[in-house]
């Protein structure tokens, strides 16, 4: 009986499943870490850096992390610096992984040299869950000079289908924001060379200036917009990491002066004027003080002209009620006292003076361009509309069938020795005394305002020291002042600014 019951359980056992554990053998069963398919590729993060001691501002970097042979990786940091010292590319290769839990460790070292420095690099970290996590200690060695850096980095695996796309699309100024007020003029972005410029008011504050800035879908900016950002040194930098880890940075640049502005909303007799029907848009001169000797005049001469004046108000305007309105009009031609009266007079209007006297001696010398000004201009802008008149005649009051007239804007700026020399309309363009000028000009019809810009081009070093004159002028007819211009070209001129460059004596 015993006997049978010893087959009995003897027989039991043989058939059952036969369970163990970890055996010698097992031990010697390599493991296989999933590299390709959760560890490597490009990882989005932040890099927070200690020199000395002291914390630096955090810094996106974008990490990328390669397999190399079995459960080991290639981990590279691109273009890593501290303190605007460019240490260069942090390569850790052949870096062995080690399952801890749920996560996998890993070890590195490296040196970096460059032609100023040369950096030891020991590196612990991690991946856990498509996260990476990298502590390194850097012994750098800059112009014999030790110094210890820990940083720091946090970031997430991409998937591939991030954009990477950086881009600042927006920087304005909200300057009915109060801490704006100093900002003159909205930033405008030179993408090519990632850099921003924009004006503020000289003496202005710019210490806390707050912009509003747009970017690429899914990307983030450094600063963000919103926050107050100082520009008190001359310039800011704005960095633009894309989804993908792409970042770029941009240069924002202020620069101080200050800006002249002419809505052409109040006109007025002009002080000292011959004729008080004479009325010009305050702060600029006109032909309408040539046309109104014409009239008064012209019948000693047998010219009668009743037409109006080639300066007028309009409310066609671009901004506000009115603006300026310069027609070329036909004012029949002959002479009043031996001198020349045109066939067509050229709508005109400048930054300076007519001289109703000079016009019995030398027409030429009635229009006295330029102001003094005691600033250093950079730029004209503003708003233009025009219709090239459609019978053009020459100084001789011949039809030229074939010629079309052309509308013009120039400004000039030249030193004058005293407060009453001043260039004329002979020698406004030739002079050995212009410092700066620009000029526009264009016979093709515009039939709604659209923005001029005049950017002097300056031939000699400005010099706060000396005494200058400034002219901005506008015609219909750009050669009106040789008597060469169309019957009824009509040039329309609104918010005309003039931008100034701060300047030290």
């Amino acid at each position: 009986m015993k006997k049978n019951l010893f087959f009995y359980v003897f027989a039991v056992l043989c058939t059952m499943p036969f369970f163990t554990s970890c055996s010698d053998d097992d031990e010697d069963t390599p493991v296989v870490i999933p590299v390709s398919e959760e560890i490597a590729g490009n990882y989005k993060g932040t890099l927070d850096v200690t020199v000395d001691g002291q914390k630096l501002a955090s810094v996106a970097q974008r990490i990328s992390v390669a397999e190399s042979g079995d459960n080991a990786i290639n981990l590279s940091i691109a273009d890593f610096s501290f303190l605007g010292i460019e240490v260069g590319d942090i390569d850790l290769n052949n870096c062995a992984l080690t399952p801890n839990g749920e996560r996998y460790d890993f070890t590195g070292v490296t040196t970096v040299e460059s032609t100023i420095l040369t950096a030891d690099v020991n590196a612990t970290g991690y991946f856990n869950n498509g996260g990476l996590h990298i502590d390194l200690d850097i012994d750098a060695t800059l112009g014999g000079q030790k110094q210890a850096v820990t940083v720091t980095y946090d970031g997430t695996r991409l998937t591939g289908n991030e954009s990477s796309a950086a881009q600042i699309t927006s920087f304005t100024f909200d300057t009915s924001v109060a801490a704006n007020a100093a900002v003159l003029s909205q930033p405008v972005i030179d993408e090519a060379n990632a850099t921003i410029t924009f004006k503020a008011e000289e003496d202005g504050d710019v210490s806390a200036l707050v912009p509003t800035i747009e970017v690429s879908a899914g990307a983030t900016v450094t600063p963000a917009s919103g926050l107050a950002v100082s520009f008190a040194s001359g310039s800011a930098t704005f960095t633009v990491v894309a989804e993908d880890g792409t970042s770029k940075t941009y240069t924002v640049s202020c620069s101080m002066g200050s800006l002249i502005q002419y809505d052409f909303e109040t006109w007025a007799t002009p002080e000292g004027a011959m004729y008080p029907e004479v009325v010009n848009p305050e702060g600029w001169a006109t032909c309408n003080d040539a046309v109104a000797l014409i009239k008064n005049l012209g019948s000693l001469g047998g010219i009668t002209y009743t037409g109006e004046y080639p300066v007028r108000q309009t409310t066609d305007a671009h901004s506000g009620s009115t603006a300026a309105m310069l027609e070329s009009v036909d004012t029949q031609g002959g002479n009043i006292f031996g001198q020349t009266i045109p066939k067509v007079t050229a709508g005109s209007m400048f930054l300076g003076t007519f001289n109703a006297f000079a016009a019995m001696t030398d027409p030429m010398a009635t229009t006295e361009f330029g102001i003094l000004y005691d600033k250093k201009p950079v730029k004209v802008s503003g708003y233009y509309k025009y219709t090239p008149g459609a019978e053009f005649y020459n100084a001789a009051g011949e039809l030229q069938a074939d010629q079309k007239d052309a509308c013009a804007i120039s400004a000039v700026l030249y030193e004058v020795e005293s407060e009453d020399e001043t260039l004329d309309g002979s020698t406004i363009y030739t002079s050995d005394k212009i410092v700066a000028m620009a000029s526009f000009s264009s016979g093709e019809t515009v039939a709604e305002y659209t923005p001029f810009e005049l950017n002097l081009e300056y031939v000699k070093d400005y010099d706060a020291s000396k005494t200058y004159k400034f002219a901005v002028i506008f015609s219909a007819s750009a050669d009106g002042a040789a008597y060469n211009a169309a019957v009824g070209s009509t040039l329309y001129i609104d918010d005309v600014t003039i931008e100034n460059e701060a300047v030290t004596e």
